[in-house]
């Protein structure tokens, strides 16, 4: 019997997960990936990409030949729920898609306490619409390159500080070439006292001083308790005016996971076990950002989407055949490089903290060797365990009754 193994999200462990598919295909099962996107942002290398160093195509997987390669069906829509009782998916713009095993990588959103943001700022995610914003700010200072411009960041994580660095480096960079200094004022508001508070001591100052020698107003210890139209407005009763606000907040996961009736952590992220499976829904596997490990909880970083691609794709792979998963054990340390928008880095390993353009070059290779591994595909093997004939009349049968109640 054909069974149907369907993969929401286009993200770094369903990337690995693909490909690996297309080099060990397995015989007896359909495959379908639901993604909003025919390509997707490798986190990685989106600062470089918004200060100027990468191309869009060189930051961005392109996931229609990965499906071919995997011989994955591409379906490009949003999910919006799913009926666990009948096992399907539901999408915004088609009938449901029936599963016999669900994998979810869908990331994470900042998370918007406020109403208004959604129509007065833009948040970093999705990327898409990010980047489109991101692109017309950059077109417009092309084209008035004399007019002030006042950019507000709200959220001072390892994402917010990044952002701002990436974005003074940009900005800075437009006046240069069309040889007129842009007048720049850039606001970074956060609620801590101190920037990315994950951080060691060193890490965290270091930061700060630079942003702060670029020119950085730091409002720290402060609370956004209110965005309008070209102004943000804090607790304390501060007041900012500003042309654009970007939205870089704890992360966040879509309410429609919790509605399903998957068991989630206080934040909606799914709970899963040390073999990515729900711990609620057994047939349903999840990584990266929108998953929390129940023994072994770490931060949202997009290291532990990437290691996790592999260990998925190997308990999908026994779970399709009903054979015994193996457990994934995340590592409690792990190294970040943090780019500073002007090709160095700094290093963090636990109390450790270091700064050198090095670190950049290393980190800038380290990306570039991850991307390459989905543009130069290797030859599909042929499948290694061919279904008996009686098999595929069976996997007919129950192909042409899925794709009927999918239509």
């Amino acid at each position: 019997m054909v069974k149907h193994l369907v993969l929401v999200g286009g993200g770094h462990s369903h990337a690995i997960v693909l490909k690996m598919f297309g080099m060990q295909p397995l015989a007896g099962m359909r495959l379908t990936l639901i993604t909003e996107a025919s390509d997707t942002p490798y986190s990685g290398m989106l600062p470089g990409h918004v200060a100027g160093f990468y191309s869009h195509e060189e930051c961005h997987i392109d996931l229609q030949p990965l499906c071919q390669f995997a011989q994955a069906r591409l379906l490009i829509d949003q999910v919006i729920g799913l009926d666990l009782k009948n096992n399907k998916v539901i999408c915004a713009n088609q009938p449901p898609v029936a599963f016999d095993f669900l994998s979810i990588n869908i990331g994470s959103t900042p998370a918007i306490s406020l109403p208004e943001v959604s129509q007065y700022a833009t948040p970093v995610k999705p990327v898409r619409k990010f980047l489109t914003d991101w692109e017309q700010l950059l077109k417009q200072e092309i084209q008035t390159p004399q007019k002030p411009l006042c950019l507000s960041i709200v959220g001072g994580g390892a994402g917010g500080v990044e952002l701002a660095m990436s974005m003074h480096t940009r900005l800075q960079q437009v006046g240069k070439n069309l040889q007129a200094a842009v007048p720049l004022q850039l606001h970074l508001f956060h609620r801590d006292v101190e920037l990315m508070p994950h951080y060691n001591r060193w890490v965290r100052r270091r930061v700060q001083e630079i942003l702060s020698q670029r020119g950085v107003q730091l409002h720290l210890g402060e609370t956004v308790s209110k965005v309008a139209p070209y102004q943000v407005k804090c607790e304390s009763g501060l007041r900012v005016e500003c042309d654009r606000i970007f939205w870089v907040t704890q992360a966040s996961a879509p309410p429609w996971l919790q509605a399903a009736g998957l068991a989630t952590d206080s934040k909606g992220f799914i709970w899963i076990n040390d073999t990515l499976q729900s711990v609620s829904h057994p047939h349903i596997f999840a990584a990266g950002d929108v998953a929390t490990m129940v023994n072994h909880p770490r931060p949202k970083a997009g290291v532990f989407a990437v290691r996790q691609g592999k260990p998925l794709f190997h308990n999908l792979q026994q779970a399709l055949r009903g054979k015994p998963l193996k457990a994934y054990i995340p590592q409690k340390r792990y190294l970040s490089l943090i780019g500073t928008g002007d090709r160095a880095a700094i290093a963090a390993w636990g109390i450790f903290g270091w700064e050198s353009p090095l670190f950049w070059y290393w980190k800038d290779y380290i990306d570039r060797q991850f991307m390459a591994q989905f543009s130069n595909l290797p030859q599909r093997p042929e499948t290694a365990d061919p279904t008996p004939r009686h098999t595929l009349k069976a996997a007919a049968a129950k192909v042409a009754t899925d794709r009927t109640e999918e239509t």
